[in-house]
């Protein structure tokens, strides 16, 4: 019953790192660029949501939802204006751009918001739990992995049964071709980043209330976000979510035999993969 337990728990944690992992696979699948800012913009998308809740006094949920059209539009923004002009044959422009907006996220926090450590808070819903099949589960890490599985259903379903993600994977395979059929690629990008933005900024209304978070942690999400899409495999949706299970599962188990080896646990999962099977699980054809 406790290693059920153990594995329960990280399955449930791997509903968090899938959150981490859906934007940045979204952005890989369809126009080949890894965000090296991505866990920084997590972050900085959670600070802002402490700064509606604190200056504004909104409930938690509700300045979630206020923001969630202005990170479409931020996400939407800067890929339109500046990462759009670093996409070409030239893989190592957009890393290195995506790396400067790291660093100048990561500095301009520590300057607003000093580097202490923060939380959100939904009140004493985060010490409820719930019967799971004997066992008592978190209520806030049950709704974390349902969340997960909601969000990468939507964004199967935009991706494959829409016309917006129809011009999504025709320009994720030809940006010549549909350019004939009439289609902007660097429109398209700009929604796809606008979608990644909402999915990471539901991605930090969790990582708040599940943990501490300060200016310096983006670096980390980041690094299971990645971890957690080669896993799955990169550019499949739903293999992110097997990916974040896999890289949870590793980490409860490495915490129950050691706490100091949780971590270390998942990387070494991670190692595993890469080199028995360095496509994923789920590799897009």
């Amino acid at each position: 019953m406790d290693y059920f337990n153990t594995i329960t728990q990280g399955v449930l944690l791997g509903g968090l790192y899938a959150l981490y992992a859906a934007g940045l696979s979204l952005i890989f699948g369809v126009m080949r660029l890894i965000n090296l800012a991505h866990g920084d913009l997590i972050v900085l998308a959670a600070f802002v949501l402490l700064g509606l809740v604190s200056l504004l006094g909104l409930p938690l949920p509700v300045a979630l939802l206020i923001l969630l059209p202005f990170a479409f539009a931020l996400g939407w923004a800067l890929q339109r204006f500046l990462l759009n002009r670093t996409l070409g044959d030239d893989i190592l422009l957009p890393l290195l751009v995506t790396f400067g907006l790291q660093i100048l996220v990561q500095n301009g926090l520590l300057l607003a918001f000093s580097a202490d450590s923060r939380k959100l808070s939904l009140g004493p819903i985060e010490t409820q739990s719930v019967n799971l099949f004997g066992l008592s589960v978190g209520l806030i890490p049950l709704l974390t992995f349902l969340v997960a599985v909601a969000v990468l259903g939507v964004l199967s379903y935009i991706f494959y049964g829409t016309g917006l993600g129809r011009r999504l994977r025709a320009t994720s395979d030809s940006t010549e071709v549909v350019q004939l059929m009439g289609v902007n690629p660097r429109v398209v990008f700009a929604i796809a980043m606008g979608i990644s933005f909402v999915v990471l900024t539901i991605a930090a209304f969790f990582m708040g209330v599940r943990s501490n978070f300060d200016p310096s942690v983006g670096p980390a999400r980041l690094l299971y976000a990645f971890e957690a899409v080669v896993i799955g495999g990169l550019g499949s949706l739903w293999g992110t979510l097997a990916g974040g299970v896999i890289l949870g599962v590793a980490q409860a188990i490495g915490a129950r035999i050691n706490p100091e080896w949780q971590i270390l646990a998942g990387h070494l999962v991670f190692l595993v993969f890469i080199i028995i099977r360095p496509r994923g699980l789920f590799p897009k054809q």
